[in-house]
């Protein structure tokens, strides 16, 4: 399976974008009220700058207490992004975000963002993707 196909099955919905002077107080309310893991640091929604996610706002308040609420998104924000084109295999992305250790990925067209994609929606396109080649080899087991 396909980049391209996994976010064809997701609920059409643009990407979840926040300014770089975004505070992390701001940017986790986000989170919680989208119930999204992570969002893209952008200045005009298309070209990502960096990703904040759950995991980087949890450490650094374990790390540093409430404090760290009023600091900017772009303080925090992981800046190397690790992104796929929407033509990537299921498991290359696998592949990357295993080896990196993170969990949302942007899907880049270009120099531009179109998409982004969790472990949770490569897991549950590949998840289907098993559960029709078995059904296909036991239907040729099967004589059907």
């Amino acid at each position: 399976m396909q980049v391209h196909q996994i976010l064809r099955s997701k609920p059409k919905q643009s990407v979840i974008t926040v300014k770089p002077a975004t505070s992390i107080a701001d940017a986790a309310r986000l989170l919680a009220e989208r119930r999204i893991g992570a969002v893209i640091v952008s200045n005009d929604g298309k070209a990502p700058l960096g990703i904040l996610s759950e995991r980087d706002i949890v450490r650094d308040l374990g790390r540093r207490g409430s404090v760290c609420l009023t600091d900017t998104v772009e303080a925090l924000m992981t800046r190397n992004l690790v992104s796929c084109e929407n033509s990537e295999s299921a498991d290359s992305v696998l592949e990357k975000m295993t080896a990196g250790r993170f969990r949302h990925m942007p899907v880049m067209d270009g120099a531009d963002m179109i998409g982004i994609i969790s472990i949770g929606d490569v897991v549950a396109a590949r998840i289907s993707e098993l559960a029709m080649e078995k059904d296909a080899l036991a239907n040729m087991i099967m004589g059907n």
